[in-house]
């Protein structure tokens, strides 16, 4: 029964996570929403939000670990297809789009989070940003001729520029996003060859 009674209270906790980020938009951020609202959409009295967090802004916290997490998770999924002939450039940005497009609502969270006025969120959000790097750095020092400093400098430069093309990205059109994926890849690639050249380099 304890086991039922755990899963039921995870799937209510993960309900909350989901309403929370469903009420994000470009005119709502999360400082704008209330508990209230949270627990309504979520289908639980508001009283019952406290049997999962402690406050609003652990559930931000909260919220910020599973964006970071969902996006590691989905360029995991897209080295795994480069690894079977795929461009890791072409790839990666096209995965990254898609996390864009398909959560935008978490990504909002990161980026506003990320230069926002709690310092617990903008920790959180660099933590977020720097796992990312750290995983992507040990992929191209493995796959590529730079060595570990140089593929730590290069994988920064790209998560960076990526965030910012993600954060243009989230208020275009389809064909605006297109040709800032194309404009995107090839500076990847300038970072990329200029970090290959360097990196063999004593």
């Amino acid at each position: 029964m304890s086991g039922v009674r755990a899963q039921q209270k995870q799937k209510t906790r993960q309900a909350l996570i989901e309403a929370a980020f469903n009420q994000l938009s470009a005119e709502h951020s999360f400082s704008n929403l209330s508990l209230r609202e949270v627990a309504r959409e979520a289908g639980i009295a508001p009283t019952s939000f406290y049997r999962h967090f402690k406050d609003m802004n652990e559930l931000g916290l909260t919220m910020v670990d599973e964006a970071g997490l969902t996006l590691r998770q989905l360029m995991r999924q897209a080295r795994r297809r480069i690894a079977s002939g795929g461009s890791v450039i072409i790839t990666s940005v096209e995965t990254f789009m898609e996390f864009i497009e398909t959560s935008s609502n978490q990504f909002r969270l990161l980026l506003r989070e990320r230069s926002g006025t709690s310092k617990a969120f903008r920790a959180a959000v660099a933590r977020e940003i720097k796992h990312f790097i750290l995983e992507l750095a040990h992929y191209l020092e493995s796959e590529t001729p730079c060595n570990q400093n140089h593929a730590y400098m290069q994988s920064e430069a790209m998560v960076i520029l990526v965030f910012n093309a993600g954060a243009e990205a989230l208020d275009q059109d389809a064909e605006q996003r297109a040709e800032l994926t194309e404009r995107l890849i090839w500076q990847l690639r300038y970072i990329a060859r200029g970090a290959n050249h360097y990196g063999t380099q004593s």
